[in-house]
């Protein structure tokens, strides 16, 4: 019987992947890349707009794996599980923002040459694109970007945010939880994340194009903070039973995470920082994703000393 229930899931854990990595490479391919690639604004305008719109294909992932499967829709990980874990709310709406801003620090006491408060790079990329810029107002705005970020990018960035994390932390994790000691459950669920991703990292999201070993650095580097930002993301969910916390954390990191760059000559190197994506701007989240990931194997432990 135990047997049964593990292909069953086994199963349920295979279709969803395939569901997911279908509809997302299909359409970031075939629709999404001639788009972005093209020389006609509209079409690339249509082509940026398309690529959030792929947050929602976990989530339909879900929907349709549980229709196909018969599996219903019990224990989906929905629930705010609010009673004593408020602690993990909160740690996952300020906890990006600060992990950020301790990356950047780091960045530019490293690279202090590079910090600015003109706004050189933020500016040169306006008037590349024949716009004028006002330096003070281009600050004002950056200080009240920066402060709605903090306070409100968790309920703006809501939605499409749960489109991923009820894919990878409200379905994928529950089950491979059950089929995976910690360490590997962790490894693996980050390098799917991380891979789902591939199509965009080629396009040249989040690293660019041009570099050394373009695109395969990007899409390793994309699975290595896919691991580090999965771990944290799997520990508040696993704690409070519910993928929300991680759509909280994702909506904050979402909405912060460029903060820094707006304070750099050149835009920074996405590789090394100020951007968390880098491995300068991200140690901090690094450092966090070892005590979390610490935490769960020590709790994994303790129950298998009590058994």
């Amino acid at each position: 019987m135990e047997k049964k229930v593990f292909d069953i899931e086994a199963k349920r854990i295979l279709i969803f992947l395939g569901i997911t990595f279908l509809f997302t490479y299909l359409l970031e391919i075939f629709l999404i890349s001639p788009l972005v690639k093209s020389d006609d604004m509209i079409k690339m305008t249509i082509g940026q707009s398309l690529i959030a719109m792929m947050m929602f294909i976990p989530a339909i992932g879900v929907l349709l794996t549980r229709l196909l499967t018969r599996e219903g829709f019990k224990n989906l990980w929905i629930g705010p599980n609010l009673k004593g874990n408020i602690k993990y709310y909160i740690f996952a709406w300020f906890g990006p923002i600060v992990l950020t801003i301790i990356g950047g620090l780091l960045y530019f006491l490293v690279y202090p040459n590079n910090l600015t408060f003109e706004m050189e790079y933020l500016s040169g990329v306006y008037e590349a694109s024949g716009i004028e810029v006002d330096i003070s107002q281009l600050k004002q705005t950056i200080i009240i970007q920066g402060i709605v970020a903090i306070f409100l990018s968790p309920v703006l960035n809501a939605l499409t945010c749960f489109g991923e994390e009820w894919g990878w932390r409200g379905y994928l994790l529950p089950k491979m939880s059950e089929k995976f000691k910690v360490l590997p459950m962790l490894l693996i669920n980050g390098v799917i994340w991380g891979l789902w991703h591939g199509p965009l990292t080629v396009l040249g999201h989040n690293y660019g194009v041009g570099y050394i070993g373009y695109p395969y650095l990007g899409i390793l580097s994309m699975c290595i903070f896919c691991i580090v930002l999965g771990t944290f993301f799997s520990y508040i969910s696993l704690k409070t039973k519910s993928c929300i916390p991680a759509v909280i954390a994702h909506g904050s990191i979402n909405g912060f995470s460029a903060i820094a760059i707006y304070l750099t000559k050149d835009g920074g190197n996405p590789f090394i920082g100020p951007a968390p994506i880098g491995i300068i701007g991200g140690i901090a989240f690094i450092v966090v994703a070892i005590i979390c990931a610490y935490l769960l194997m020590k709790e994994e432990r303790s129950k298998v000393e009590v058994v």
